[in-house]
């Protein structure tokens, strides 16, 4: 599988509010053990940014890990919005309802969506205020609603967050609601899987997960964060990668960036990341699914 991809990019995004972010960052690599590089290093994205990049000067046959949630939990409730008849049936239709409530809002944001009255009542958000739906599930999820992929993600010894959460340093719903504009935004350009077929040839996009790159860099689920050079150079050594070199201070977005394009080269090529046992179709065509939980 690996040589149908020459390039390996990982994107770690932000969904926070406003312009421009330190959090966002892109790291590249190609096939060989050169250590990746980050794209524009000292260059501080923007969201539209992200977008323009990957719609112009993506290098053919890339294979580009988003870290964010491509879409939201459906299986549990077998809907994303259990009792809103505006409630979608697949992904590509929530990227739309999502974009199109959210035109408004600036640099692909997604804060109109959140507090659209129907929409809020699903989401934990402003504090400790939750949405009467944020645990509508059946297994009534502590820590709200998760999909499939991520129950598996426990099950590797990672903590995800449920996408519906906007509170604290574990709201990822923002960043899953802003790229899932960036997906909306790219109007099949690039082929998402699973929620799209992988084809033969051509670049594709996968969510990605940090935190599985760097377990299998071996650092521990708990200290998974890298901020100096010698440690995200172990972290390369472990997946194959030689040391890194640019001339760039190290953060740990930028090395959660570099880390993972180093890991999906390296796994790019294993048959069991792209046929998880529990993905199904219809999982496939709403909830989509994490690349590396097999």
């Amino acid at each position: 599988m690996s040589y149908r991809f020459r390039h390996f990019t990982a994107i770690d995004w932000s969904g926070a509010v406003g312009e421009r972010h330190r959090g966002i960052a892109l790291a590249i690599c190609s096939i060989g053990d050169d250590a990746p590089k980050l794209v524009r290093p000292g260059h501080i994205w923007s969201r539209p940014e992200v977008l323009r990049w990957l719609a112009d000067d993506l290098l053919e046959g890339s294979l580009v890990g988003l870290d964010l949630g491509i879409s939201l939990p459906f299986v549990d409730c077998e809907a994303f919005f259990p009792g809103w008849e505006e409630s979608p049936s697949s992904a590509r239709e929530l990227w739309g309802l999502v974009d199109s409530l959210c035109q408004d809002d600036p640099y692909l944001g997604a804060t109109s969506f959140v507090e659209h009255d129907a929409a809020s009542r699903y989401f934990r958000r402003h504090g400790s205020r939750e949405g009467e739906h944020f645990h509508h599930s059946a297994a009534q999820h502590r820590r709200g609603r998760f999909r499939v992929t991520e129950g598996a993600q426990e099950l590797m010894g990672c903590k995800p967050y449920s996408n519906f959460n906007l509170v604290g340093a574990a709201q990822v719903g923002k960043s899953s609601l802003t790229g899932m504009r960036l997906l909306h935004g790219l109007d099949g350009q690039l082929p998402v899987w699973p929620i799209d077929s992988l084809p033969s040839a051509g670049s594709a996009i996968v969510e990605i997960y940090t935190t599985i790159a760097a377990l299998a860099a071996g650092r521990r689920a708990g200290a998974s964060k890298i901020r100096d050079r010698d440690s995200l150079d172990q972290a390369l050594a472990a997946l194959g990668s030689k040391p890194w070199r640019q001339n760039v201070p190290i953060d740990d977005h930028k090395a959660d960036a570099l880390i993972t394009a180093a890991w999906l080269r390296a796994n790019a090529g294993r048959p069991e990341l792209w046929a998880p046992e529990r993905l199904t179709p219809e999982i496939a065509r709403t909830e989509g699914w994490t690349f590396g939980v097999a």
